[in-house]
């Protein structure tokens, strides 16, 4: 990566006066909360997210009129299921608005930060249907994985090995290239989503020490386990087997219009295999 595309995205400087934004999880919003994390501030909701798959599906349903293939459901969405998981393809479109691109780590394009990830600026990690970013922040580096209760800082050296633990446990992992939002207002109203706070690293650090500092520790060597995210992962999703059944109604409502639409071709079949299958773990 040249020095150009590393201050393209956002890695020298001091933003947000110094401050880390991170988002508790709520409910199954774990993209949301992951994208935001990569744009440092609260800038988009669920029902954001939620407008762009529904973009998405017109104009994948659309690209499908005609066809003769009979496994397309054209009434269901194939970018947000209704407890809130959204696509790649959902938060490739978000963070499009910032002209920031999202590619897979394993393409021929991103090899140098493969070799070198300390040089980059954020990743999107996924596995099953959880998202989390790992994001450079005044030139260090957070785990902003929303089940978390704070961002969790990584050494360089940690960093490159924390890759390749994830990768090796199945997780798809895709860069972020661009040019990074600098400033975020940090306002009352800014941060009333409910589950974004700020935080300085200092307190970052003390929360997490406080939280679960022991047994993700290894003792005299100051280098975090590389314990298996995966179990992780399920072992937090028990806490949330109870769904936001109002955020099911919401987006299910930002769905409707376009479904009703698709009701008027009854005979529209056919099945897109999304560009990048390699995601969905």
């Amino acid at each position: 990566m040249t020095s150009g595309q590393e201050e393209a995205g956002g890695g020298g400087g001091t933003s947000n006066g110094g401050m880390l934004y991170h988002e508790v999880q709520e409910s199954k919003l774990c993209a949301v909360h992951c994208v935001n994390t990569v744009l440092q501030g609260p800038f988009f909701s669920e029902f954001d997210l939620a407008a762009l798959a529904s973009d998405l599906d017109r104009t994948e349903r659309q690209m499908m009129l005609g066809s003769v293939t009979g496994d397309f459901l054209p009434e269901l969405s194939h970018n947000v299921s209704l407890d809130g998981d959204f696509s790649i393809q959902v938060l490739q479109k978000a963070l499009e608005v910032w002209d920031l691109q999202v590619i897979p780590l394993d393409s021929p394009v991103a090899e140098p930060a493969q070799i070198d990830p300390e040089m980059e600026n954020a990743f999107i990690c996924h596995l099953q249907d959880h998202w989390f970013c790992i994001r450079k922040v005044n030139g260090e580096w957070y785990n902003f994985d929303s089940l978390y209760p704070a961002p969790e800082h990584l050494s360089k050296f940690y960093l490159s090995a924390y890759l390749d633990s994830l990768k090796g446990f199945g997780w798809s992992i895709f860069l972020v290239r661009g040019n990074f939002p600098k400033e975020c207002p940090m306002t009352s109203s800014e941060a009333s989503n409910g589950y974004g706070q700020w935080l300085l690293p200092e307190d970052a650090e003390r929360i997490t020490k406080s939280c679960n500092s022991a047994p993700r520790t290894l003792e005299g060597s100051g280098m975090q386990q590389l314990s298996n995210p995966r179990v992780q992962y399920e072992e937090a999703e028990m806490f949330l087997d109870d769904e936001d059944e109002d955020l099911k109604a919401a987006i299910a409502a930002s769905l409707m219009e376009s479904s009703q639409a698709i009701e008027t071709h009854p005979g529209t079949s056919g099945n897109e295999k999304k560009t990048n299958d390699s995601e969905k773990a």
